[in-house]
């Protein structure tokens, strides 16, 4: 006889357990306590077997049904009632995990080791700014290229293209990982090539090259008339042709003057790995006259402010605009501190020094990773040396032609 709603409500437990049975082989347990399960009795693969439906009230007694008509409809498919629900269990579990923020921050710290802090926080930032509002509780296997698509266009709409085209890159690596530890098989930003707008890249601002011995000779003079520390810092950047920054943050205990080399810090480095500068003899007699001024301790470029932090990121800007390469005066180009690399570039490659020792002393990072990890940093030690030093001479030359016109 099927069961009612009013047979269950006025039965009363015992100090036994009681079985009401309805139809098809569903059954309600009632406890001892008062409490009440719903189950279902089956065989599947000769065995027999029991499936948890629910409790009284919350699964009400039709609920109960139609959840029995749905395991028997399976079973005659083939399907095991209690396995397929084993499987859905893990799914919502599996969901709760891997949601596109959590993986990305499993990605983020995983990566994290080989960034700089900075970078990685950065970086971290970047893409919970600007993905997490549409992709936070969504599981990795449910997004769509079309829900990266909206990402990328709102930022689009900002005007902030770079930013565009990292998230795109951040989001795909996400992915990437996820694929790798088997939480889904396609990567969905992987179509999205070339969806980000594109725009022509403003290089670095740099003096013609035929203009670098007049600058030479400017910069002699400029310590008499402003400030010596930024004359030094100026002439180390031409001689070194580093970045501005590596030279602002520079430290004593960088510098090895038995060896005649400056290693710089990987933390300080764009790419995060140790850099090898060849000191020519130029370099090191503008270091004995800077030690003259700063010491040989802490940083060669302090702030007068404080101490323990450099020159700021303007003072060589600054101090190339006061001479007059800012685009407004007549015979001189507009140039930037990071421009004379471009110049050093051009004028090495035409002299015909090799490359790669000058793509290695520009410290610009292999793209291709099998030919990074073949290139050391300290390979083409001895023709980097000699070119330092030849670099270093030719911009004397260039400075004395000047004072001879």
């Amino acid at each position: 006889m099927a069961l009612t709603d009013l047979k269950i409500r006025r039965t009363k437990p015992c100090l036994k357990d009681i079985w009401l049975s309805d139809e098809k082989g569903l059954r309600l347990l009632i406890k001892p306590t008062g409490a009440k399960y719903w189950r279902l009795k089956y065989r599947y693969a000769g065995k027999q077997k029991t499936l948890a439906l629910g409790v009284y009230p919350e699964t009400t007694l039709k609920m109960a049904r139609d959840a029995r008509d749905e395991a028997r409809r399976n079973i005659k498919k083939g399907i095991d009632p209690i396995e397929l629900n084993r499987d859905r269990k893990f799914s919502l579990l599996l969901n709760e995990s891997n949601t596109f923020s959590i993986i990305a921050k499993q990605w983020w710290k995983h990566e994290k080791g080989v960034w700089k802090q900075d970078h990685a926080e950065r970086l971290w930032r970047r893409l919970e700014n600007n993905s997490f509002k549409i992709l936070d509780r969504k599981p990795v296997d449910k997004i769509l290229a079309r829900d990266i698509l909206v990402i990328i266009k709102n930022i689009e709409k900002r005007g902030s293209l770079d930013v565009a085209s990292r998230v795109l890159q951040d989001i795909r690596r996400v992915f990437s990982y996820a694929i790798q530890r088997g939480m889904l098989k396609n990567n969905p930003a992987s179509d999205l090539v070339g969806v980000v707008k594109t725009y022509k890249r403003k290089h670095q601002a740099s003096m013609n090259n035929s203009e670098l011995g007049q600058f030479m000779s400017e910069i002699e003079n400029y310590g008499k008339r402003a400030s010596f520390l930024t004359q030094y810092a100026l002439q180390l950047l031409l001689y070194t042709f580093t970045r501005s920054g590596e030279i602002r943050g520079a430290t004593w205990d960088e510098f090895d003057f038995a060896k005649s080399i400056w290693r710089i810090k990987p933390e300080r480095m764009k790419m995060g790995t140790e850099h090898l500068v060849p000191l020519s003899t130029q370099v090191l007699d503008v270091l004995v006259n800077l030690q003259k001024i700063t010491g040989g301790k802490g940083l060669l470029f302090p702030s007068k402010t404080d101490k323990k932090k450099p020159i700021s990121d303007n003072t060589m800007r600054c101090a190339v605009r006061r001479m007059g390469y800012d685009g407004k005066t007549e015979g001189k180009t507009k140039t930037t501190p990071h421009g004379f690399r471009a110049n050093a570039s051009s004028i090495l490659n035409e002299k015909g020094f090799n490359p790669d020792a000058i793509e290695r002393q520009l410290s610009h990072m292999e793209r291709n990773s099998v030919r990074a990890a073949y290139i050391h940093h300290a390979r083409y030690m001895e023709e980097r040396t000699e070119m330092m030093q030849w670099w270093a001479d030719y911009l004397d030359e260039e400075k004395d032609k000047f004072k001879t016109r």
